[in-house]
């Protein structure tokens, strides 16, 4: 019997870097900065440790992405319900919606691809924070209102190695990311070096 495989977890750092098998990419975090006793509309990004749950996609603007992690295709009809008072708060929607919500289907490219992650959701305390995504990030590299944002590139490179299970680890606002030797330092000190690398 194979040993079970430990789950992956992404380190997400206050000055603005997510950490993932070594490799160091930059991310926005939200205008709020990141608070450990996160509020509806603070516009902070939570501290903790969170489940990676469905990738939400634009299948006419990112193609279906390479992941094993649950996927569905956003549509039109798609929404996220942030009003504390519903029943539905922090839960996906069809729309029309009575509730106060957000729209999935956006015009710019920030929700082309999303990760949901399992903040307040099990079950969804009310004013709790809603709406807490991975997400493509601002060509700007702008604060979220709450998420955390990866460039393009890094975000198919995180669904492409993202397994159900793994997760994601908010550190508290005064941790900062490691100076330690990550995998592409590592990579550039040997190549100068002239030592192969696989």
């Amino acid at each position: 019997m194979r040993p079970s495989r430990r789950p992956r977890i992404c380190h997400v750092f206050a000055d603005g870097f997510m950490i993932v098998d070594g490799r160091r990419l930059p991310c926005a975090l939200g205008r709020g900065g990141i608070r450990t006793d996160k509020r509806e509309g603070d516009g902070a990004t939570p501290a903790g440790l969170f489940s990676l749950r469905c990738v939400h996609y634009r299948t006419h603007r990112a193609g279906t992405p390479l992941t094993t992690l649950s996927r569905q295709p956003i549509l039109r009809s798609h929404g996220w319900c942030d009003d504390p008072a519903s029943p539905l708060y922090n839960r996906l929607v069809r729309l029309p919606f009575p509730a106060r919500h957000e729209r999935l289907w956006r015009q710019d490219r920030l929700y082309d691809a999303l990760v949901t992650i399992g903040h307040n959701d099990r079950p969804a305390r009310p004013g709790r924070g809603s709406a807490i995504f991975i997400h493509v990030m601002h060509p700007e590299g702008e604060p979220t209102e709450g998420c955390v944002a990866l460039r393009p590139a890094d975000m198919r490179w995180l669904l492409r190695r993202a397994r159900p299970g793994d997760m994601v680890r908010i550190a508290p606002p005064e941790r900062k990311s490691p100076g330690l030797p990550l995998r592409q330092d590592l990579r550039k000190r040997r190549a100068c070096a002239g030592v192969a690398i696989n």
